[in-house]
């Protein structure tokens, strides 16, 4: 690697992976003084934060909505956003529909218009995942289970938010450029957690997250209407996991929306993985792309470095594994006990994205939309317990073509349709992808989505797509499934099971998404911090 810049005050890291966790670590980790290395096995970085683009269309295989945008704002990583009004429309399966809004007030009333009294209630759930959000950010999101290293996210509720003076309002897109020399923010490891006082947990904090609930059990003593228990269980798809079995707390995300209110970057999300590999390049981080690691080498105490798909033998103090867990314990570094527990918390859910390029130009087309099925318990039974396509699927739209013209050719749309499946091999399914694809379109067109003569194409994408292109395990999108309360404890966490090593990303503490990802960067970066002195790279060296 490079010689040190600062001798004897550098730890040598490497990151397997470049997924956005492994991208958040390294550049927080370079910026801390460290040499860097991040090895990709794909031709680019972002992971699953990707695009598909043919004949002028471009259409996101990963996220499509940003949340809590201060966590990269705070990096200093520019950003040319868009706050969305209407965050997501809701269509049931008899033909209602719910549309929720950043304002949370204007949301209740929605609710009070699909259902009427139930606004009331809407207000009360919200206000009890706000409760819940903010003992997470005091516990679960600022570090391991031990307890937190680093400062919850800045808060992105008003004109002081970094990047953002004066406000954005909505529907006005800001290069959101950062307030520090290196472009962040004040305060320890380029606005990784230190330089303020650490959250502290509050007796009340356990009974705020609703322990021992499933979030369909929350829902349910939240709301009558049989639309609105749906509309909270689809949070659990969030994590990949089954509402009628995962912990309630995964209702807290309402309060990220209406909170911090949900964004889109201008040309799509994956300009975010390309704002934070210029990051990376400026910090001095080396990017080797196209280099697949087969091993992590590590004696019975420590780790001592990788080797490549070649043969290449990269020593290094510190290895950050950003791919999944049982990647990790399977092959990188076999370790048949851990593999157990990971097994134990069962897949999540994979995807099958539909990518629809549409003719013309549709009426009163949200940016976001979700298209309920007519029994949500059964769909959830098809992937999680009889292993297949639902029959009767609950599907995803994303149509940034709404507010971004860049996305499609004049006069057409991109449409990215998710529907929810189970892991594995497609080629178990009752029927082909195809065939799949074309009973989805069917259910589409049956609750008010006739794409019938308007399709250029339609490109697919399988479990098998995940798997092969991403390493996920079955294709399963966020490792583990959230399966009874305990789950988020029995996650894989962010310390290796040898000195030096280190988990980040979807697979690992504190989960999959974005925001949660970006967090376990910041973990892992403060965690290293605290665990690498200079006398223990001394000794680390001898």
């Amino acid at each position: 690697m490079r010689a040190a810049r600062l001798e004897g005050h550098m730890a040598e890291v490497i990151v397997v992976g470049g997924g956005v966790g492994g991208m958040v670590a390294a550049l927080l980790l370079a910026r801390d003084g460290h040499d860097v290395r991040i090895h990709e096995r794909l031709p680019r970085l972002g992971g699953k934060l990707a695009e598909h683009r043919r004949d002028g269309f471009t259409f996101s295989i990963g996220p499509s909505l940003l949340t809590l945008p201060g966590l990269f704002l705070d990096l200093g990583v520019p950003l040319d956003l868009l706050e969305l009004d209407e965050l997501c429309r809701y269509r049931f399966a008899d033909g209602s529909v719910l549309s929720t809004y950043r304002d949370p007030g204007r949301t209740a009333g929605e609710v009070d218009r699909l259902a009427p009294g139930e606004g009331r209630n809407w207000r009360a759930y919200h206000r009890w995942a706000e409760r819940c959000l903010d003992a997470a950010m005091r516990t679960f999101f600022a570090g391991p289970l031990t307890g937190p290293v680093v400062e919850p996210p800045a808060p992105w509720r008003d004109g002081s938010a970094p990047g953002r003076p004066g406000g954005v309002s909505s529907g006005i897109g800001a290069a959101a450029g950062g307030v520090g020399g290196d472009g962040s923010r004040a305060g320890g490891v380029g606005g990784g957690g230190r330089g303020g006082p650490l959250p502290q947990a509050r007796l009340g904090d356990l009974f705020a997250v609703a322990p021992g609930r499933t979030l369909d059990a929350l829902a349910g003593g939240f709301f009558r209407d049989a639309r609105l228990r749906q509309y909270v269980d689809r949070y659990a798809t969030y994590a990949g996991s089954n509402p009628y079995r995962a912990p309630a707390a995964l209702g807290c995300v309402p309060a990220i929306e209406h909170g911090d209110g949900g964004w889109y970057v201008r040309g799509g999300l994956p300009r975010l993985a390309d704002a934070l590999a210029a990051a990376l390049d400026k910090a001095g981080v080396e990017v080797r792309t196209e280099t697949e690691i087969t091993e992590v080498i590590a004696d019975a105490d420590r780790v001592r470095g990788v080797r490549t798909a070649g043969g290449e033998v990269v020593r290094a103090d510190v290895v950050v594994v950003n791919a999944d867990a049982a990647s990790l314990y399977g092959r990188l570094l076999p370790d048949r006990a851990r593999l157990r527990r990971i097994a134990g918390l069962g897949l999540s859910s994979s995807a099958f994205l539909m990518l629809a390029a549409v003719e013309g130009r549709t009426e009163d087309m949200p940016h976001h939309s979700i298209v309920f099925s007519g029994d949500y318990r059964r769909e959830f039974g098809d992937i999680f317990d009889r292993r297949r396509p639902p029959e009767d699927p609950t599907v995803y739209i994303g149509c940034p073509s709404v507010h971004d013209a860049t996305m499609a050719p004049a006069g057409a749309e991109s449409w990215s349709m998710l529907v929810n499946v189970p892991a594995g091999d497609p080629a178990r399914w009752p029927m082909p992808p195809e065939a799949y694809a074309e009973l989805v379109l069917e259910r589409l067109a049956s609750r008010g989505h006739d794409l019938s003569g308007r399709l250029r194409f339609l490109d697919l994408l399988t479990p098998a797509d995940l798997r092969d292109r991403y390493g996920a395990w079955g294709g399963a999108i966020y490792g583990g499934a959230y399966g009874g309360p305990l789950a988020p404890f029995r996650r894989p966490g962010n310390r290796g099971p040898r000195r030096g090593l280190y988990l980040v990303g979807g697979s690992a503490h504190p989960g999959g998404g974005l925001p949660l990802v970006a967090m376990g960067g910041r973990i892992v970066a403060e965690l290293v911090a605290r665990d690498f002195t200079r006398s223990d790279r001394r000794r680390g060296r001898a």
